[in-house]
């Protein structure tokens, strides 16, 4: 036992404690960029908007409300485990432009947020929900 512990070997990889640690990933991620990053986006401020203009991007207040969503809707789908990989990759997409666009003249410590965000939820697109999520209950 203490060999599995010390040296985790492909049994763990779908094992029960493999899907609670996804699911507590998801639940963690996915409500904090919520109602951390997201609620206070949707609907879009003005101050957003103007934010988006002044990088450069067209339609500044269509951006807003998709990277809202995005961190908002996103996040609660994840942590719900329902439609989890194209929620996790809106928030992929939003946090690499949160990374290397809105902060891109900032030091690193500021990136480093996004950055977090962007490599959890490509964890949970490549692994996918886990056996306890929505997406599981679904395609069964």
């Amino acid at each position: 036992m203490m060999d599995r512990f010390l040296f985790a070997k492909g049994q763990f990889v779908n094992s029960t404690s493999s899907h609670l640690g996804l699911l507590f990933l998801r639940l963690f991620a996915g409500l904090t960029l919520a109602f951390a990053h997201g609620v206070d986006k949707v609907p879009p401020n003005e101050q957003f908007v103007g934010f988006l203009d002044v990088m450069g991007f067209p339609m500044a207040i269509a951006f807003a409300w998709l990277a809202g969503l995005a961190e908002f809707l996103g996040g609660l789908l994840v942590a719900m485990g329902l439609l989890s990989r194209p929620a996790s990759l809106s928030v992929m997409v939003t946090m690499l432009v949160a990374a290397f666009m809105a902060h891109a003249n900032d030091p690193f410590q500021k990136k480093e947020m996004a950055l977090l965000y962007f490599f959890v939820f490509l964890l949970i697109f490549l692994m996918g929900p886990g056996k306890f999520s929505l997406d599981n209950k679904i395609r069964k």
